[in-house]
């Protein structure tokens, strides 16, 4: 019973001996500390301690299959099974006694590996709190994840702003192209204002006056081929005196010298030749007559010295008597206008100029404005437009400017009476005396012959009403001598009517 008994393979339990070596002695009586390797759940190695006080290096084998009993057992249990020893030789199997061999041997139960552990492989205990590997390379993996990640964001933030700022400096990867328009229709609209400015301006001059040290600037426009030009009698007044000069500047460049054909005071009327220039263009006269409040109307001149420039407006008002003038002290330079009154911009520099109906016709001659600053009425507007403007009507400027052109005076219609300038009535009263103490009441002149006396007061002429001495003259002017009026006149508190007709004087 102490030898181990041979076994032979054919028989269940029986170990194989390696050919030609001996086998190990393996106890059966305590089991061994080697790990036991099975195939049991899940299919992964399971490993069964043995106890202490076995033999070192001794092995029990035992393999386990699902539904199976143990065999294979060695020493008194059975015999090794497919075992090698340590030093290689063939394992013998141990012999047992038949009591012990009829008894089951009593499993160990297994312990269950790591589901890290390998299939098959061998597993180590290791301590509870201990990390396994994968989880440290999980967390590393995982830190790594969002190191790069953030390193992503920083760099993408960087180009993208390096990005913008480069775009919104060049304005973008390609150059830059607004829409434009398509090629404008040939001409305007008849009518218009660029229409009008279109026409006109080639017939528009530009007067720089030079004269007993005074400069002034000035506009005009030509009336004929001859070379006329039609201008205000305070544009070219500095160069009256000796040593005076009147350059003209045409809307193309050209400049020519100019010399006074005739100029009134009493209408502020001038007209000036220049010679040796061809091609001159007339500009068309309208009919002042014919104009409506609410007419659009358009000025061109050279307000501050700035030539050819283009202002439009509408007809404010007609028949608005003015008054400029008068920095003589006699009241020789005077000027009483039955003015057009527009709203279109007019400053020092357009006196002269026209004022332009829709058909690029001269329907007024631009004279005076009235600004903030002007305490005795309008003048040459030295402050500037404040949208009251005055043109003489150019029905009236016609006939003035014939007159110049043909005579060198102009003629102006009277009616023969000195008026009391500082009566403060409603009306227009007829002095007691003239100036030299003479009749107020011309002998044999209009007044005269209509039978006004000294002390009758005017208050009306053809129906209109007048309000003071300055209004008078200004009616009055706005006829031709030989027109017939009808005067309405109170004398002694009756008031009577009287036919006039208009006598002519070529004094202011």
């Amino acid at each position: 019973m102490d030898e181990g008994i041979p076994t032979s393979p054919e028989t269940p339990g029986d170990a194989v001996p390696a050919t030609g070596e001996r086998a190990k002695e393996v106890t059966a009586a305590a089991p061994s500390e080697a790990a036991v390797d099975t195939d049991r759940d899940f299919g992964l190695g399971h490993r069964e301690l043995a106890r202490p006080g076995a033999t070192p290096g001794a092995r029990n084998v035992r393999e386990v299959s699902e539904g199976s009993e143990a065999e294979g057992f060695t020493g008194s249990a059975g015999g090794e099974r497919g075992g090698s020893g340590g030093d290689g030789e063939p394992a013998r199997a141990a012999a047992a006694s038949p009591e012990a061999a009829r008894q089951p041997p009593s499993p160990l139960p297994p312990l269950p590996l790591p589901l890290d552990e390998p299939r098959g492989g061998r597993a180590s205990l290791q301590q509870a709190d201990a990390v396994a590997p994968w989880e440290r390379r999980r967390t590393r993996s995982r830190r790594t994840f969002v190191a790069g990640a953030l390193l992503l964001a920083v760099v993408s933030g960087a180009v993208g702003g390096l990005i913008g700022a480069y775009l919104e400096r060049t304005g973008g990867l390609e150059s830059v192209q607004l829409p434009q328009p398509g090629p404008p229709p040939p001409g305007r609209p008849p009518g218009s204002v660029a229409a009008i400015a279109a026409r006109a301006l080639p017939s528009v001059v530009t007067l720089r006056v030079s004269g007993a040290g005074e400069q002034a600037t000035g506009t005009g426009f030509v009336l004929d081929a001859r070379g006329h030009i039609l201008t205000n009698n305070h544009v070219v007044a500095p160069a009256v005196s000796a040593g005076g000069r009147i350059t003209v500047t045409f809307s193309g460049g050209t400049a020519a010298r100019a010399t006074v054909v005739g100029r009134d005071t009493g209408y502020d009327l001038a007209v000036v030749q220049v010679h040796g220039v061809r091609d001159l263009t007339p500009l068309p006269l309208g009919d002042s007559d014919a104009v409506r409040v609410g007419d659009p109307v358009v000025a061109i001149g050279a307000p501050f010295d700035l030539p050819g420039t283009v202002t439009a407006g509408i007809i404010s008002a007609k028949e608005r008597p003015i008054t400029s003038g008068g920095g003589s002290g006699d009241g020789s330079d005077v000027s009483y206008v039955d003015a057009l009154q527009t709203d279109a911009p007019i400053n020092p520099g357009n006196s002269g100029g026209p004022l332009l109906d829709v058909h690029a016709r001269a329907v007024g001659v631009n004279s005076a404005i009235r600004s903030a600053d002007d305490q005795d009425g309008p003048g040459d507007g030295g402050a500037g437009s404040t949208g009251l403007g005055f043109a003489i009507p150019i029905n009236q400027a016609k006939r003035v400017a014939e007159e110049l052109i043909a005579t060198g005076k102009a003629t102006h219609p009277v009616i023969g009476i000195t008026l009391d300038m500082g009566y403060t009535g409603d009306g227009a009263r007829i002095d007691a005396k003239a100036a030299d103490g003479g009749p107020a009441v011309t002998v044999d002149g209009p007044g005269a012959r209509a039978g006004l006396a000294a002390g009758d007061v005017i208050t009306a002429l053809d129906g209109q009403p007048v309000h003071s001495g300055e209004e008078l003259i200004v009616r009055t002017r706005s006829h031709r001598p030989g027109d017939r009026l009808s005067l309405t006149v109170e004398r002694a508190g009756a008031e009577k009517r009287l036919t006039l007709v208009l006598g002519s004087s070529d004094r202011n």
